[in-house]
């Protein structure tokens, strides 16, 4: 072998051996630095997972709690009609004005009668006649000097003219408008000289004392609403204020397209405050007081497997001596709402700490800090503002 072909082999192997430990160098940098990277990024980890979490708080307490049901509704009056003529004319005289308060029988409008009263003096004229000949008649007959059948065609005379006398009294009085019950009227539709088709509205005529409310309620109700019972109204006419009434009737059907049923009250309506058409929101107590105990709706987590709270536990003091808290959660059974409460039935003693804002970051165990400067609503009765 010469001693050039030993030099280019030991030429050859330098550059394989400095590559070899450049990429050494540089897997061992990626390797180094991806271990630092995970050390800072376990006590970030660490860090976040103690660090506690900020929620709002409310102490369980038991509460009276009036079971009831709660509808919305509409206002009716117990009678109601518009008023309208049955015979087409010429509006004559009209004796009332808009918003009067009348009595049953009150004549309100008039039509023309034309010659509706000379027609009807003259049919009672032939009536009259019909009366005599049959008294003639029956003399006659009496003394046989007519026949049985000549008296029957009288009366068969008689009683059909006093049959035309009455039909055109009932042709003239379907001419007049009266109030076919005592109430208050509305706004006057019709105008003096003004020609009326029959059916033509001239003025609503409302009963306003009582007054009725329709409303519907859940068919779970049925068994509970009674005739008689005591229901409360809130017309937001009048903010504030409670009308007082009770149950009058209750449907005899469910309706079988949303499981309602139908209910009417009754207001008693003396001041003539209420008017049909008013929206009405409801309320009928049901059952016994009870003292169950509430928290806001948002504390309770709804799931599939169950509802849960979670509970704030002290577990012992940090370094500066202050409480330390954690939160456990816990399945509870519920109860009915009533605004923004819910009942408890189980799995929440009073005076245990309940957390009402903050859950989503919850977990068993979770360190907490509360904050309670901003809390959930938790009125029994919430009125948002009407803007």
């Amino acid at each position: 072998m010469s001693t050039i072909d030993t030099v280019k082999p030991r030429a050859m192997i330098k550059p394989i051996i400095i590559m070899a430990i450049a990429a050494a160098v540089v897997l061992g940098g990626v390797f180094g630095w991806q271990h630092v990277m995970a050390g800072f990024g376990k006590k970030f980890m660490a860090a976040s997972a103690s660090a506690p979490q900020t929620v709002s708080t409310t102490v369980a307490a038991t509460a009276e709690w009036q079971p009831y049901y709660q509808s919305t509704g509409t206002a009716r009056a117990i009678r109601g009609a518009d008023l309208s003529s049955q015979a087409s004319g010429i509006v004559e005289q009209i004796a009332f004005d808009s918003g009067n308060d009348v009595p049953a029988g009150k004549v309100l409008l008039r039509l023309n009668p034309n010659d509706d009263y000379a027609k009807l003096q003259q049919l009672q004229a032939a009536a009259e006649l019909a009366d005599q000949t049959l008294k003639r008649d029956q003399e006659q007959f009496a003394a046989q000097a007519v026949s049985q059948a000549t008296l029957d065609t009288d009366l068969s005379t008689q009683k059909s003219a006093h049959a035309q006398v009455t039909a055109q009294q009932a042709l003239i009085e379907e001419k007049i408008v009266k109030a076919p019950f005592a109430g208050r009227l509305g706004i006057r539709q019709v105008d003096l000289g003004q020609y009326l088709t029959a059916g033509t509205a001239i003025v609503t005529l409302q009963a306003l004392d009582p007054i009725l409310i329709d409303f519907y309620l859940p068919q779970q109700a049925l068994s509970q609403v009674k005739i008689g019972q005591p229901v409360t109204a809130m017309i937001d006419t009048y903010p504030g204020e409670t009308f007082k009434g009770t149950v009058e009737s209750v449907n005899s059907k469910v309706d079988a397209a949303s499981r309602n049923v139908q209910v009417r009250a009754s207001l008693r309506n003396a001041d003539r405050r209420l008017v049909p058409g008013m929206f009405a929101s409801v309320l009928i107590e049901y059952g016994d007081k009870r003292n169950p105990i509430t928290l806001p709706q948002t504390a309770v987590t709804y799931n599939p497997y169950g509802d849960t709270v979670y509970v704030v536990e002290q577990a012992g003091v940090d370094e500066k001596g202050q409480p330390r808290l954690q939160v456990q959660q816990r399945f509870v059974k519920l109860g009915p709402t009533r605004g923004d409460q819910i009942a408890v039935e189980s799995g929440v003693k009073p005076g245990e700490v309940i957390v009402t804002a903050g859950q989503i970051k919850l977990r068993n165990g979770v360190p907490v800090a509360v904050n309670n400067d901003v809390l959930p609503a938790n009125s029994v009765n919430p009125n948002p503002p009407n803007e």
